[in-house]
């Protein structure tokens, strides 16, 4: 059982000696047979041997073309923020990966806490069955618009924009669809999106191994029509559980530890160096842990022997841990936004044609 970490090192090729390389080889087989699944089951889609089914009212889908984090919750915030300042009536439907078991009684999983806490006028409807949440959304909620989270592969609920998002520093899942790789499917899934949005495009400086030009240039070659936009995970202020807000500069220059239990903690651990915080330690969980209380006491013993300042995490995980303090130690999520700084004036017209009578209060 390889940590999100540990997996990507080997994927990537990072890992290196026999082992590892009998490892990706016993992979690369087991890819063969997942990537014949995903396209046997694309072109059912494509062929409508599989119903897909329109709602009636708009849909966006916000996903990704490879597995752990890309900005998906960010942008979903940013998208469902546009519409709700033009009156549009907004929900947010996604299957809730792990959400606990009684979901369906009101417990949710991280990102839907996460959302309440930040869109607190947009209902979050989760539901393996995303259609029938939908369609609750509309008849409960009277939602006028459904944001799909993590829906590019869903594709049993019609959309009328297909957003997906590329991680700028692991755009293409190292070449290989999963298990082999990152990728979620393979990349000619792009031709279905209307909108590419890379996200960590700020990082694309120094030694990185895809340059800008390279990356839209495989985006242009299987989705040309596609609105290109590059984006930024911009680090806005810390919060504690109980709400409290305290400026990114208390952190700055500070010894601090992190932690954090989502798709792709290597993300996280990069936005958080950017804060300009001595980062001393960090531990990575899988994603949507449940925190235990041994879980926590271990973090509190760490930290201590580390002598932080802080220890930080995401909001994600702050709302699984509803303390202020783990010990004697801190603890701050960091509140990150999606920075958009190429091409928003194209995706927002996109988006100003999806319900125009509303955006205009008709």
């Amino acid at each position: 059982m390889f940590s999100p970490m540990e997996f990507r090192d080997l994927v990537s090729g990072q890992r290196r000696g026999l082992g590892a390389s009998v490892s990706r080889c016993a992979l690369r087989v087991a890819e063969c047979g997942y990537t014949a699944a995903v396209r046997w089951r694309n072109r059912r889609y494509d062929r409508g041997q599989t119903a897909i089914h329109r709602l009636d009212v708009p849909v966006i889908s916000v996903g990704n073309l490879t597995l752990g984090g890309t900005g998906k919750t960010p942008m979903v915030q940013w998208i469902a923020r546009w519409f709700r300042q033009r009156g549009v009536r907004v929900a947010i439907v996604s299957r809730g990966y792990g959400a606990d078991p009684d979901a369906a009684a009101g417990r949710a999983n991280d990102e839907a806490l996460e959302m309440q806490q930040l869109l607190p006028d947009v209902p979050h409807l989760q539901n393996p069955d995303r259609l029938a949440a939908a369609r609750e959304a509309i008849a409960r909620h009277g939602a006028q618009l459904i944001v799909l989270d993590d829906g590019f592969q869903h594709r049993r609920v019609a959309r009328d924009l297909n957003i997906v998002l590329l991680d700028a520093l692991e755009p293409f899942g190292f070449g290989h669809v999963f298990p082999r790789g990152m990728l979620r499917e393979p990349i000619e899934g792009l031709r279905r999106a209307d909108v590419v949005v890379l996200s960590r495009a700020d990082q694309l400086v120094g030694q990185v191994k895809r340059s800008r030009d390279e990356i839209w240039a495989i985006v242009r070659a299987h989705a040309p029509a596609a609105v290109r936009v590059e984006a930024a995970h911009a680090p806005r202020t810390l919060v504690s559980s109980s709400g409290q807000e305290t400026p990114l500069a208390t952190i700055q220059g500070q010894p601090v530890a992190g932690f954090c239990g989502i798709g792709n903690p290597a993300g996280f651990r990069r936005t958080l160096e950017a804060c300009g915080c001595r980062l001393v330690g960090f531990r990575e969980y899988p994603d949507h842990h449940r925190y235990t209380p041994q879980d926590l006491d271990q973090l509190s013993e760490w930290s201590r022997g580390l002598g932080v300042a802080a220890l930080v995490c995401t909001g994600k995980d702050l709302v699984k841990v509803p303390r202020d303090r783990l010990g004697n130690v801190p603890l701050w999520a960091l509140r990150i936004e999606m920075e958009l700084l190429a091409g928003a004036d194209a995706l927002e017209s996109r988006l100003g044609q999806i319900c125009p009578k509303e955006i205009a209060g008709g």
